[in-house]
């Protein structure tokens, strides 16, 4: 407890606020996002200013989504979490049907209208957040049982991943269901009924990938890059020469040479690529840093959560940023299979910048209406976790 008092005893009005450190982070990433997608668009037939004006109107919009979630009563909204659930399960069933749901390189993930399109399973991680949050806190009293406390809960999360699965899309399946088990575990259920789940959820992946011929090629292909460059390896080989021309100053912005169409999704997927070439390694790491800033700042805020309901919301939240950034600087350095899944508030995609506007706004949000002094009892199991 000393280690507590000492942190509440600089909640004076000389602390700095968490959420506050959170948004500075992330409109400075968005920036350095804007400045870097302006020059990995270079070689694109479109024209350089093609993405940059469509980014430009996404953080618009962005803004606008973040100050209005920042001012949603959340106790009033949670009144109508199982309609969001079940309004985003049926987008999801909707993305499915081949004459609703948009495909694009063999997976069927967006719905649109013209020129406009969603990823619904982007807006489906934090609905499944928002319903599983919400479920926790109103059996936590029972959350030792088999059925309300572990087998309804990761039904929840199963059935948001079964969907995004049939997309298909692995990686964002995998990410929900990591965050679902990781809130099951801050909520108190039992590791007897956790491991397994996570055995079980492994083994199913692996299972699936040994029965899709593309993806188990990627997987195979990952482990010899060098021998795979001109197929599976394409995207990643050239990620490493980015890497490897930036060195650790980069040869500036504009000068880059991946994104000239040596580099597919260079303003995606592997937007931290182009900035390892121009901007080098210390503007590499220095991202890093922020994600790393972003992450302790969450944990700070979390520390004040008044209820269970509210402290599962906002740990989702900052679970779906910084799982994300570590499965998107894994994948680019090399670390883990090519996975398309965008960088947070830097890679260019309307669906998750606006995803991650409404987290930040939850941030604010909590901020805004949390207590502002001593520690609370739904805090003690992020207490000891971090013990």
């Amino acid at each position: 407890m000393a280690r507590a008092k000492s942190v509440d005893s600089t909640r004076g009005g000389s602390v700095l606020n968490p959420a506050a450190i959170i948004v500075v982070c992330a409109v400075g990433l968005t920036i350095l996002g804007l400045t870097i997608l302006f020059s990995a668009s270079a070689g694109f037939e479109q024209g350089p200013y093609f993405y940059l004006k469509k980014q430009l109107i996404g953080v618009a919009l962005a803004f606008t989504v973040c100050w209005i979630v920042s001012r949603v009563n959340l106790d009033v909204a949670r009144r109508y979490v199982w309609v969001v659930a079940g309004v985003t399960l049926v987008l999801l069933i909707l993305v499915l049907i081949p004459q609703i749901g948009i495909d694009v390189k063999g997976s069927r993930r967006w719905l649109g209208i013209g020129p406009v399109r969603m990823q619904v399973s982007e807006f489906a991680k934090l609905s499944m957040v928002f319903c599983l949050a919400h479920y926790l806190a109103v059996t936590q009293s029972r959350l030792g049982d088999l059925k309300r406390g572990y087998l309804i809960p990761i039904g929840i999360v199963l059935v948001f991943a079964g969907l995004i699965i049939l997309q298909p899309d692995f990686g964002t399946a995998a990410l929900v269901v990591a965050v679902g088990v990781l809130m099951l575990f801050l909520a108190g259920a039992k590791w007897r009924y956790l491991l397994p789940t996570i055995g079980v959820v492994v083994l199913g992946l692996v299972v699936m990938v040994i029965h899709n011929p593309n993806r188990l090629r990627r997987i195979t292909a990952f482990l010899d890059v060098e021998a795979n460059k001109q197929g599976g390896t394409y995207q990643l080989y050239q990620a490493m020469a980015a890497f490897a021309a930036g060195g650790t100053d980069g040869v500036g912005l504009g000068q880059g040479r991946q994104q000239l169409n040596y580099l597919p999704e260079a303003h995606t997927d592997f937007i931290l690529a182009v900035v390892a070439e121009e901007l080098g390694l210390w503007f590499t790491m220095g991202i890093v840093v922020v994600f790393t800033i972003i992450f302790i700042a969450g944990i700070v805020h979390l520390r004040r959560a008044p209820n269970l309901f509210q402290f599962l919301l906002v740990a989702g939240c900052l679970l779906l940023i910084c799982l994300q950034a570590i499965i998107n600087l894994g994948v680019v350095t090399g670390i883990f299979p090519t996975k398309g899944m965008s960088l947070p508030f830097l890679s260019a995609g309307l669906s998750n910048l606006l995803l991650m506007a409404m987290l930040i706004g939850i941030f604010i949000n909590t901020q805004r209406s949390w207590p502002k002094a001593g520690l609370t009892k739904s805090s003690r199991r992020m207490q000891e976790v971090m013990a």
